[in-house]
């Protein structure tokens, strides 16, 4: 069997599958999620790649290609884990140079940061060197970051899959660090959260402040405002919003303040508002124990899985089921809008599969993203059958 990836295009266009898979199981690139605006979060870990003479080179770019092309449509952000490249797996100057000119602007174009982690002198003479080919705008994108406490001013480190090897590294520069405090490698203890808290906290906590209202006021906003004026909109779900503003409409709705979309004059505010809300659960919102419930669907014959994801969901607590048939009720209705908006089933859950479940321990891999979006497909294509046979007492529907 062979992997069509149209490209290296001076070699080679086809790459057979076994080969994707020698690449793929090191776990060199992974997929874990959105970082703190909404945004795709592909990352990749130097210290994973085996010597040069164990690895295929123009394989490995085939398989960056590949895996990029489920997600270049909408916005991402790139880590990259420097440590661990040495003189026996790095690659070779013309594979760097070959690299940068496939990666043509579908993929610089969406791409919103790439954050550079633990850079040593290295990559900054290979930036040096590739400076007259890379634009002024794909430039500014690249962010050094000298210890991993720094990463975490831009996306939450507790979804990472940071190997070891990083870790460990990340304390021997922080230990030989001299003069003045050493960076906190550690979140520090969360503050309590206020009585009109929204973000990070669970749902019985919101209930609770709210009145008994059962489903979040960011959730029903966020949906009421973009029923009526965003599900024609192309692309909804796959763009970020500016990064301030995003902030500080969380923080008005952990004040308690009135949060008017009308007046940002950007559609994908609330869509990035929703996104985040439900990324920053304490527990996911189809809850930790259903998560190898959720991963095992890939083993369910095709013609069963509408059913075994109905009885997955029957478990599921009251209140989670009424918020998660809230959100699907939803997600539906803009699915059936994707020939104007492009947001099929398919395609919402690549962007909302890995904000409804995740593993209590550690973050989602990307081998287990197939299952998940499988999931999150079926739940949204099959709304009416997966949600039929239960309808809580105190419902509420968009």
């Amino acid at each position: 069997m062979w992997l069509d990836t149209g490209s290296y295009r001076s070699q080679v266009t086809r790459t057979p599958l076994t080969s994707y898979y020698d690449v793929a199981r090191h776990g060199i690139l992974q997929v874990t999620g959105d970082d703190n605006y909404g945004r795709k979060l592909v990352i990749f870990s130097s210290c994973l790649m085996p010597p040069s003479h164990q690895l295929n080179h123009h394989h490995l770019l085939q398989y960056l290609m590949y895996t990029l092309d489920q997600y270049v449509e909408s916005d991402y952000t790139v880590v990259y884990f420097h440590h661990g490249l040495r003189s026996n797996n790095k690659p070779s100057l013309h594979w760097l140079r070959n690299a940068y000119r496939e990666f043509d602007r579908k993929y610089k174009k969406n791409l919103k940061a790439l954050y550079v982690v633990h850079p040593t002198n290295f990559i900054r003479i290979i930036w040096n060197i590739f400076q007259p080919l890379i634009s002024h705008k794909f430039g500014k994108k690249l962010t050094y970051v000298n210890y991993l406490a720094e990463l975490r001013d831009h996306l939450s480190c507790d979804q990472l899959l940071i190997p070891p090897d990083v870790l460990r590294h990340d304390e021997r520069l922080r230990a030989a660090q001299k003069g003045g405090p050493h960076p906190s490698s550690k979140t520090p203890p969360p503050r309590p959260p206020l009585p009109t808290q929204q973000f990070g906290v669970s749902l019985q906590y919101i209930v609770e402040k709210n009145q008994g209202v059962m489903i979040p006021p960011v959730m029903s906003q966020t949906v009421s405002y973009l029923k009526d004026k965003g599900l024609q909109t192309e692309g909804i779900f796959r763009r970020s919003a500016r990064v301030q503003l995003i902030k500080d409409v969380q923080k008005l709705y952990n004040q308690g303040k009135p949060v008017v979309f009308e007046q940002y004059g950007d559609i994908h505010v609330p869509a990035v508002i929703l996104k985040t809300f439900l990324r920053e659960l304490p527990e996911p919102l189809l809850t930790f124990p259903l998560y190898h419930q959720i991963q095992d669907i890939v083993r369910v014959e095709s013609s069963l899985r509408v059913t075994t994801c109905k009885s997955i969901l029957e478990s599921l607590p009251e209140h989670n089921y009424m918020v998660l048939k809230y959100l699907l009720c939803f997600l539906n209705m803009v699915s059936q809008q994707s020939i104007v908006n492009k947001m099929s089933p398919s395609n919402l859950a690549c962007v909302f599969g890995v904000n409804l479940s995740w593993p209590s321990q550690g973050s989602v891999s990307l081998t287990s993203l197939t299952p998940l979006n499988i999931f999150t497909e079926i739940l949204i294509e099959h709304y009416h059958t997966v949600f039929s046979s239960r309808c809580p007492q105190a419902e509420v529907l968009p």
